[in-house]
């Protein structure tokens, strides 16, 4: 295996372990043994689990990015853009859900929450990825407001509550183990905005 598919076979496995079980529970050695790579080759590759961790949710994101991009282009209406996000959620819960067996929730916001008062590199990635969501729902209120569905407001705010609704729907959802809270997230993010009818 090459250095380049070592790399993001730890990526990879990393990733999916931390995610279906959590950072705290996940060592270097079941990341090794999962990936089938040697202890020395994952410290060829990485100084630290933290490191690894903090790569991994990134190479994940690079992943998830190209479908977050599409979802929400201004080419589509943005109430049909959080419609088609809220789908995207919960296709991408189900899936994990189906595999697992259990919920697995956000992987960014799970493992925050667990290590944000012990590391700090973590913390700031798992920021930065909500800063990211952020983005998307601050262009799509913007337009909403331009087009008047929603009333003057400062946009930013209001994406950093929405972002903040859908981390606390699937913290929840992983919490009690199913999924119809994360099926009626569009109904909730619609009354964040004042927004009265259905989509």
């Amino acid at each position: 295996m090459s250095n380049r598919n070592t790399k993001l076979r730890l990526l990879e496995v990393a990733h999916d372990l931390i995610w279906e079980n959590s950072y705290g529970s996940v060592s270097v050695d079941d990341i090794c043994e999962k990936a089938a790579v040697a202890k020395g080759s994952f410290y060829h590759a990485f100084k630290s689990k933290s490191e690894l961790a903090v790569a991994a949710f990134e190479n994940h994101w690079e992943q998830k990015r190209p479908a977050l991009d599409q979802l929400f282009s201004t080419q589509i209406p943005p109430l049909e853009r959080l419609k088609l996000y809220c789908d995207f959620a919960v296709a991408d819960q189900l899936g994990k859900y189906e595999t697992l067996g259990k919920v697995a929730g956000c992987p960014f916001s799970s493992v925050g929450c667990e290590l944000s008062t012990q590391d700090e590199n973590i913390r700031q990635k798992a920021h930065e990825m909500n800063a990211r969501m952020v983005k998307y729902f601050t262009s799509m209120v913007l337009e909403l407001i331009a087009e008047g569905t929603v009333q003057e407001t400062d946009a930013v705010e209001l994406a950093k509550e929405m972002c903040a609704y859908i981390t606390g729907v699937l913290t929840q959802a992983k919490i009690d183990n199913e999924l119809k809270s994360v099926q009626r997230m569009l109904p909730g993010l619609l009354r964040l905005m004042g927004i009265q009818k259905a989509i």
